[in-house]
Parts: C-alpha cells; structure tokens; sequence
C-alpha cells in the first residue's frame, strides 16, 4: 500500500512578505510587491520594475561570516527552510534525520554571484576571483545549504527544471514518500535573480513586462499584458508521510495526492501551440491523484502574464479538464509576487495550501481589460470566500517542462 504524505510545515520569504503569515495577509489585501528596482541602476535597462523582497538585511538572518559565503538563492531557501521547520516541530527526538530529505531546486541559482566574479576577473584577474565563487553559484547549493544548516541526511537534491524546478521538486520529493524511501522531505525552490544580467538576458528575449505602472506589470490573463515581471525570494514545504506525522502529533496543513509531468519537446522557450504538453502534466497529476476533472475547485496557474504562457495554458486547461474548465476557479499570484522563476511553484505551492485551510481563493490582481482567448474563471481583483476541496498548481518552464502537483484538505480515512 502507498503511503499517504501530507504536509506539515510552511516557509517563505517573498516581495509581499518576510513569512508565510505577512505573504498570506498580502494575498488576501490584494498587495502588488512590483516596484521600481532598487538593487541596481536601471538607465540603460528598458525594464523599470521587478518583485524584489523589500528592506531585506541578511546580518538579520545570519553572522557577517556566513552572510558573505552565501548567495542570496541560498540566503532565502535558509530562512524560509528555518521557517518551515520550526512550523512542523520536527526535531532530532521526533525524528530520524537520516530519513530526511531535502529536494530544494532554483531555476539558475547564485546568478548575481555569476556576474560580480566574471566583473572580478575581468578588471581585476583571474587570481582575484572569489575561492567561494563555484560553492556560491552553483544551483544546488540551496538544498546542500539547508541540509547542512540542520543536519538532514537523507537524499538531497536540486531539480533544475526552469521555471517548473520546485513544483518539479515537491512532485518528486512527494513520490520518494510514497515509495518510503524517506519520511520527511523539505521541497520547494528559491531564486534570486534580479541583477544586471539576469534582467538583460530576460529583456533581450522580449520576455519582460517595459510597463512602469506597477499595477499594470503583471497583469496574467489581461487582454494588455506584455511580459513577466522578474521576482525574488523563497517557499518551502515540509512534506511528511501520513504516519509519521500522526504518531509526532503533528498538525496538518492538508495532503499532497497527485503529480504528473511532461515535456513539449517542441521548442526552448515556447510551449506547445495548442497546450498539449501542460494538458498532459494536468491529466498524469490527476489519473496519480485518482480524481476526476471535475473534482478540482481551484487552480493556481503559472499565469506568467506573457501573451504566449497565458493563452496556452488556458488552451492546456481545457484540454485537460473538457467541460469542468468552464467551472474550475483560475487565478495567478504573479501580479502579487512576481515571477520567481524556479521558485515560482515553491511559493505557489504555500499559497495553494493556504488557500485550501482558509477557504479563500486568491484573486488575480490588477486585472482589467478580458481577453476573449482566455475564458476562464479567473477570480478577478477580489478574494473569493469559497472552500477549496481539491487544489492543482501548474507550473511551465523554458526546456518545455510541465509540472502538475495537487493538494487535497486533509480527511482521516
């Protein structure tokens, strides 16, 4: 029989919010964390605006020494894995932390480090070059970060799957319960990629928003909108198996039943024209879960706010779902938070939970102008009050990678 995984503990850190409450709060208040970057001096950049988590200082969080040998990707992954933690209790009496895991993926990982070494090296040489450069940079470091930072020795890893890396993650950490090759599993993803280079690679491939009104930015779904805006931070989950969890005395948040993935194989950076490759990561996730269509009340959609990703993915939803599309609750916490990039489903995956034990569905921020192509429920600029049995998170990454997890409210069987 397979086991049964739920989720016991919640982490984040994000441009609306330095905790899973102040992020939560900021969905439910509609907050736009989009400003002006701060972090660099944008004259010679098209784009203005970016997702940036507000006032942080990491001599909050960590001693000088520590500070300095750790990419803010890793930065952020700690802190919102410390939280996560904590939230779950699990602890080295409870718990054999040679049976934890730590699946935490980032899209690109210590990108500013990338870019302040290559400036190092080029004016100054190659003997300047930081010795903590490759152990700064490089994507792992995130989950090798948090297991080292606890003491996890279960199985580590880092998905790196573009923009689907920490649903690809969770998915994958949720499957390695299930089997009971682990107990416990730390899974999401963090990013921190708002830097020169990062914006001017997103920039030069047109696939940033040029808008300067923040509330007209990321607007998913929007008949107006013109690219994603670049955001920053953390979500982590604590996945425990069902068992486990009980015999702790844990609470639980709500259950993890179904992941399904798939790849386009059609194209770098564009999906599938007609959605077939997120129908078919939708449709796994759901024959895994053993759900029908019409089961699921409400979906967290990548809803990057580009032309492209929207029309496609609500092409994909109907594909996947047939006549419970025209009903299913839509909606996209980009225009909150940004894009996150890898992060973007850890974050997602926070939210979903939430949303299901608050019984509010979050709404798709500074939306205006319909757009007749995507016709869904997309929960319009306001809460919406309602309980959330079944929720699917979606997630599309450049490479052509689809992920698809779904969360359940926790019942005793």
């Amino acid at each position: 029989m397979e086991r049964r995984v739920v989720i016991t503990g919640l982490g984040a850190i994000t441009p609306i919010g330095k905790d899973v409450k102040e992020t939560w709060e900021g969905i439910k208040n509609k907050k736009c964390g989009i400003d002006n970057i701060s972090s660099f001096d944008t004259t010679n950049f098209k784009t203005k605006l970016a997702a940036e988590v507000k006032d942080y200082n990491p001599l909050e969080y960590f001693e000088t020494k520590q500070a300095k040998r750790l990419d803010k990707s890793s930065q952020f992954a700690i802190i919102a894995a410390r939280e996560a933690v904590k939230d779950s209790g699990i602890n080295i009496e409870n718990t054999d932390f040679e049976r934890v895991g730590t699946y935490v993926s980032s899209g690109i990982g210590g990108l500013k480090t990338i870019q302040e070494q290559c400036e190092v090296n080029t004016i100054k040489g190659n003997n300047r070059v930081s010795p903590m450069f490759i152990p700064m940079s490089i994507a792992n470091m995130p989950a090798g970060n948090i297991a080292i930072e606890f003491g996890f020795k279960g199985e580590s890893m880092a998905i790196v799957t573009a923009c689907s890396s920490s649903t690809q993650a969770i998915g994958e950490a949720y499957k390695t319960i299930k089997i009971g090759a682990e107990d416990v599993i730390i899974a999401g993803g963090s990013e921190a990629s708002i830097c020169e280079v990062g914006i001017a690679g997103f920039e030069n491939m047109k696939a940033l928003s040029n808008a300067t009104d923040k509330n007209r930015a990321s607007i998913p779904f929007d008949k107006e909108r013109n690219g994603f805006v670049m955001g920053e931070g953390a979500g982590i989950l604590v996945l425990e198996e069902l068992e486990h969890a009980k015999k702790r005395k844990a609470k639980i948040y709500g259950e993890l039943i179904g992941f399904g993935s798939s790849t386009d194989a059609y194209h770098i950076t564009s999906p599938a024209p007609n959605g077939e490759g997120g129908a078919k990561a939708m449709t796994r996730a759901m024959e895994d879960a053993n759900i029908k269509p019409e089961d699921v009340d409400y979906i967290n959609a990548h809803g990057t706010s580009t032309h492209l990703n929207d029309l496609i993915e609500t092409k994909a939803i109907k594909k996947a779902l047939g006549e419970a599309s025209s009903t299913v609750m839509v909606s996209s916490t980009k225009g909150n938070v940004g894009h996150l990039l890898g992060a973007a489903g850890g974050i997602e995956a926070v939210i979903c939970i939430k949303a299901i034990k608050e019984k509010l569905v979050p709404p798709t921020i500074n939306y205006k102008e319909k757009d007749e192509e995507c016709d869904l429920d997309i929960i319009p600029n306001e809460p919406r009050n309602q309980e959330i049995k079944i929720a699917m998170s979606n997630s599309l990454g450049f490479g052509g990678h689809n992920s698809t997890i779904i969360f359940k409210k926790y019942e005793e069987e």
